[in-house]
């Protein structure tokens, strides 16, 4: 496995694994606080109606009181306190209702609390409730929870009710209070909890979001920088290569104008001054000798060309623009091709990697030229700009297409080493053809001139 892709794992699965804990144990924690609170809430909400209850029954018995302490057990007392309690309302649905516990045939509802006996609200059809009711009432009264229903929409509800006992009428009174405000109650905090917990995983999830962003933004950063850094090597290395066959060149050239063609010279004299001496010898004898002194002129015509090319003279000592003139003199002369050489701005000296450069990517251009375009004139122009220098080579020949030669493997090799060999000191290279003109244009930042005197010792002259 690759080094980026360990680290990739190492450092997102842990990042994903804490994540997923820490979204579990709040999960937990919400559940956990949830049913606390909803603890918390229905024992709150559950004393509060006991209170107000026991507030409502305080009420009533505020009303029985003075009639049950007359000692009378008549029905006309008891139907005056039948009254009045029917008289007393709290709530659109809530009422106060009396049932006579020793009556023979089960509880009588008492006929004028509003028409609310309890046997209306019993559970689905059975008298649970009224069983509840009565079974606490004969313990001595207090809270029942059980499930009525609301005489208004007759929808089972959980209620509460208080019951107390009048022994001495055999009465059963009581009223309750329906609870499905504390559902709606506990509803809503279910759901504040479910959409804090939302929120919170919400914000988890975007804390993780930005950790993988974090992380996949440090892994595409070194990945660019090592990138860059590889580049870097590799235009390092192609200009060493360029370099080291421009020793190479420079050393073959050497060698071939101080070795090679000094000989060829001296052996060229020593047939012309055999030739001279042989005074009256047969055409028979001199022939050979004049035929051998021409090949030995081509040869040496031959080996000073190729010395040229390697390394031509004039561009170390005369400079590039006249090293430029001499090329294209020499490329042109032989293929009826019209040369010329404009120099704009004020010329300047270049480092010598430089005018390697120019006069390669120089060279390649016209053999092409030569080669393939059919042309009739080529120009190449020099510019010396405030900002970069520019070389510009131009002809009028037939042209080609650009995108097809640069993505066909097989084909613009020439083009794809001047590209090369200008981005290897800090430039670019442009290239537009079509039918009747064909430019290529190289253009080094000044800027890169200038690193290229740092580099050499010193700034430019």
């Amino acid at each position: 496995m690759q080094l980026k892709k360990k680290i990739l794992l190492l450092a997102v699965l842990p990042l994903l694994a804490s994540l997923v804990l820490i979204a579990w144990a709040v999960q937990l924690e919400q559940k956990g606080l949830a049913d606390r609170r909803r603890a918390q809430v229905h024992a709150t909400f559950m004393s509060s109606n006991e209170v107000e209850l026991r507030n409502y029954m305080a009420l009533a018995m505020s009303v029985v009181d003075p009639f049950y302490g007359l000692g009378r057990d008549d029905d006309e007392i008891k139907n005056e306190v039948i009254k009045r309690l029917a008289s007393l309302k709290f709530g659109s649905d809530e009422h106060f209702f009396v049932y006579d516990l020793r009556a023979g045939n089960g509880p009588q509802a008492s006929p004028d609390l509003g028409g609310y006996p309890l046997i209306k609200i019993r559970d689905a059809g059975d008298d649970s409730a009224l069983r509840q009711l009565l079974e606490r009432a004969r313990q001595g009264g207090g809270f029942v929870t059980y499930s009525g229903r609301r005489p208004s929409a007759l929808v089972p509800e959980p209620k509460l009710g208080y019951v107390a006992v009048l022994k001495r009428w055999g009465w059963m009174l009581g009223t309750g209070i329906y609870l499905d405000d504390i559902d709606a109650l506990v509803r809503q905090l279910d759901d504040e909890i479910e959409q804090s917990v939302d929120t919170t995983m919400g914000w988890i999830a975007g804390a993780g979001g930005i950790g993988l962003t974090l992380i996949i933004t440090f892994l595409l950063g070194l990945r660019f920088s090592e990138n860059k850094a590889s580049d870097a090597k590799l235009t390092l290395m192609a200009r060493q290569i360029l370099d080291s066959q421009e020793l190479e060149r420079a050393h073959l050239s050497r060698e071939l104008h101080d070795g090679t063609s000094q000989t060829l010279v001296a052996i060229k004299l020593l047939v012309e001054s055999a030739l001279d001496r042989m005074v009256g010898a047969t055409d028979a004898v001199k022939s050979p000798l004049v035929r051998a002194l021409e090949r030995l002129k081509e040869a040496l015509a031959d080996v000073r060309g190729m010395s040229h090319r390697l390394r031509p003279v004039m561009l170390d000592t005369l400079g590039l623009s006249a090293a430029l003139q001499n090329l294209g003199e020499e490329t042109c002369a032989g293929s009826s091709i019209e040369f010329t050489l404009e120099v704009e701005g004020e010329p300047a000296e270049l480092p010598d990697d430089v005018k390697t450069v120019l006069f390669r990517i120089t060279q390649e251009a016209l053999t092409n030229i030569q080669k393939h375009a059919a042309c009739t004139k080529v120009n190449v122009q020099i510019v010396f700009g405030k900002s970069a220098l520019q070389l510009h080579i131009v002809d009028d020949g037939c042209g080609f297409d650009v995108e097809r030669v640069r993505t066909d493997p097989r084909r613009g090799i020439g083009l794809r080493n001047m590209r090369e060999r200008i981005e290897t000191i800090g430039g670019r290279l442009d290239l537009n053809s079509r039918p009747g003109r064909t430019s290529i244009v190289a253009e080094l930042p000044n800027s890169a001139i200038r690193r290229f005197w740092a580099a050499n010792g010193g700034l430019a002259p």
